[in-house]
This record gives C-alpha cells, sequence and structure tokens, in this order.
C-alpha cells in the first residue's frame, strides 16, 4: 500500500490503477494453475498485495472529479458496488466449489477493466497540483463539453495563474516529491493523520472481524456472508439523504456508537440466537455505514498531493487489525472476545471523530499549506 501511495502521487491515479489491475490479473488467474501450495500461496501474496490499492483508487478518483455537492453521491455509488459485489461474490463460491474454478472465476472478469485504457481520464485535481495545466485543461475541457456546460477562457487563464502560483510556492520549498513524513511535518496534518489511521484501523479491524464472525452465527456460512453483505445494502438508504443534509463527522460518530453498542450488547449471555443475528445485523450496518462515511471524510481530508499516500498510510494501518482477527475470534469463539473487541474499538473510535473536523460542503485542499490552515 506505501509502494501504491507513491505510485498514485508521482505517477498518476490513472497510470497507478492499470498497474494495480494488471498485476492482480496476473496473480489471480495464475493461482488456478498452481501445482503445488507453496505456488498457490505465492500467487495468493500477489492478489492480496494489490486489493487494498484497487479498493482505495476508486475512492480518491470520484471525489477528485466533482465539486462539494456530488461527493456524497459519487462515494455512495462506490461502495453500493462494492456491496452488491460481496453479495454476488457469496452466490459465486456457492456455484464454483473447485478452488481452481473458484480463483478463474474470481480474476478473470478483471481483464475487462483494461478497455476502460481508452475512456479512463487522468484526475484534474493531480495534473492541476503537479503543474500540468495543459493536460488538465484539456480534460476540464472535455468534461464540460460532456456536461454541456461553457468554460470561458478568461476563467482558465485565472485558474492557470492560480494553480501556477501555487506550484512555483511548492517548488521554491524544494518540496518536488512527497513522502511520509510530509503527512506528520505539521501539527494540524499531522493530528488529522494520526486521528484518520486509528479511525480507519478500527473500521477495517471491525468490518473485516464482523464478516470473520458471520459464519460462526449458524452451519450455513454461505448464507450467513450471503446476509453479511445484503444487510450493508439499506444502510445507503438512510446514508445519502443524511450525509446531505448533517455532512460526515456527526452521521461518522454516531454510526460507529451504534455499532460498537450493538457489538456488546450481542454478548449479552440472555440473548437468544435470534437476537444475538439482529444485534450482529445491527452491528454490521453500523460499520458499513462509518465505512462508507470514512471511505468520503478521509480523502475530503488529507491535501491533493498526498492524498493517495495518506490513504496508503491509513489502510497499512488498517490491515494490522485483521492479521491478528482470526487468532482472537478463534481463541474468543466461545466468551465471544472478538466482539467484545470491536464494540469497544467502535466507542473509542467515535470519540475521536468528533475531534476532526467538518468537511461537508467545503473545498478539498490541493497543497501542504491548505491541508494544514484546514481545522
Amino acid at each position: 500500500m506505501l509502494l501504491f501511495g507513491f505510485i498514485q502521487d508521482g505517477l498518476g491515479r490513472r497510470p497507478a490503477f492499470f498497474i494495480y489491475l494488471f498485476i492482480e490479473c496476473i496473480f489471480g488467474i495464475a493461482t488456478a494453475f498452481a501445482k503445488d501450495f507453496w505456488m498457490w500461496l505465492i500467487f495468493r501474496i500477489g492478489v492480496g498485495f494489490t486489493v487494498p490499492a484497487i479498493l482505495a483508487t476508486p475512492n480518491v478518483l470520484p471525489i477528485e472529479f466533482v465539486g462539494p455537492a456530488h461527493r456524497t453521491t459519487c462515494i455512495l455509488l462506490t461502495n453500493i458496488a462494492h456491496s452488491v459485489g460481496m453479495v454476488i461474490l457469496s452466490l459465486v463460491l456457492y456455484a464454483f466449489r473447485d478452488w481452481r474454478q473458484l480463483a478463474l472465476a474470481t480474476s478473470l472478469p478483471f481483464t475487462v477493466y483494461f478497455l476502460y485504457w481508452w475512456s479512463f481520464p487522468e484526475s484534474p485535481r493531480w495534473l492541476l497540483a503537479c503543474g500540468k495545466f495543459e493536460k488538465a485543461k484539456t480534460i476540464l475541457l472535455k468534461m464540460a463539453k460532456v456536461n454541456g456546460k461553457d468554460i470561458s477562457l478568461d476563467y482558465m487563464d485565472q485558474l492557470k495563474i492560480k494553480y501556477e502560483e501555487e506550484f512555483k510556492n511548492q517548488k521554491s520549498k524544494t518540496i518536488k516529491k512527497y513522502n511520509i513524513f510530509h503527512l506528520f511535518k505539521t501539527p494540524n496534518l499531522r493530528f488529522k493523520t494520526i486521528a484518520i489511521t486509528f479511525i480507519w484501523f478500527v473500521n477495517t479491524t471491525v468490518y473485516v472481524g464482523l464478516s470473520y464472525y458471520a459464519p460462526a452465527l449458524s452451519s450455513d456460512e454461505h448464507l450467513n456472508f450471503f446476509l453479511a453483505g445484503a444487510v450493508e445494502l439499506p444502510t445507503y438508504i438512510v446514508l445519502w439523504p443524511a450525509m446531505e443534509k448533517f455532512g460526515r463527522k456527526s452521521l461518522l460518530h454516531i454510526s460507529m456508537l451504534i455499532g460498537g453498542c450493538a457489538c456488546l450488547i450481542a454478548t449479552f449471555p440472555i440473548l437468544d440466537d435470534q437476537w444475538t443475528l439482529i444485534m450482529f445485523c445491527i452491528g454490521k450496518m453500523g460499520i458499513s455505514s462509518s465505512y462508507v462515511i470514512l471511505s468520503l471524510f478521509a480523502p475530503e481530508l488529507y491535501p491533493t498531493v498526498v492524498r493517495g499516500l495518506g490513504i496508503s498510510v491509513s489502510s497499512v494501518a488498517g490491515m494490522i487489525g485483521p492479521v491478528g482477527l482470526p487468532v482472537i475470534n478463534y481463541v474468543g469463539m466461545g466468551s465471544q472476545l472478538s466482539l467484545i473487541v470491536m464494540g469497544v474499538l467502535q466507542i473509542i473510535g467515535a470519540f475521536v471523530t468528533l475531534l476532526l473536523p467538518e468537511t461537508k460542503n467545503c473545498h478539498l485542499p490541493q497543497t501542504l499549506d491548505d491541508g494544514e490552515e484546514y481545522k
């Protein structure tokens, strides 16, 4: 993820996406032809190497293509697609019981995305932040034409002057290539990076943890996995208007609080299996909601010049939890230790959220200075 963060901010969002895609397709298809366990393991590591990056790119690109009023719609659509994919995956898992067939069924469809190469534009915000005005201008004019809008030459000239000035200011500070240390260089940006990273860690840990916990609810693991994905879909009906009206911060706080409390209540010994399942579903809806909000909230807080890198750092930290979750889930199955851990983490994360600024209808910070001033 750190490597892909550098690629995304260094080469651009478009080439980075196709690099991830190429690697995933090669290793995913190769899995089906593994001759022994060790070859299979190497190929699966290759697939896992790119999965977080492929999931992160669609969260960064949409909000850089549109204005503040449409960012919620874009991010919700990508998350609806993710949840629908989870539901479809449960059906694919049921249909393909042979692991070689399953590897091909979950890898070959990715090759279709290479057709995007000819129509997939680069992020104009990234181009402007890197001083590539002419390329950004071409994309902006094409966007205006497709949307039936007129952009005056005066506006384009003013835009060029503004971003050339900002780019020169950045270069004068001898900042040519950004690295992880720029996320921690100034007090405000450092605090936001730490807070976002912790919340991301909590969300990834709990989301993956509840997916692990689902098969333990009953003997039909395919049905449980299906329900774990399907239960996410109703949350978007509530989230869509709520995010437009109330913003990100308060909803993220409430979602994590509800999810955390539901996980803790599910451990009460007085509850029967039916109530435990209901609490699990509420917990899954809570963490699904917070994950959707976070996938919009976090990129809005990071400046454009380090947005890919910032999301990568947060994602890397987020993956630490799931590494240990299978062990916690296994040893704590009887005592429901995993649900207690996930519930406490969510409640702590809910209150950390209150320390971050609201981003609703705010312009995205472009430079490091913008990110520092945004409080």
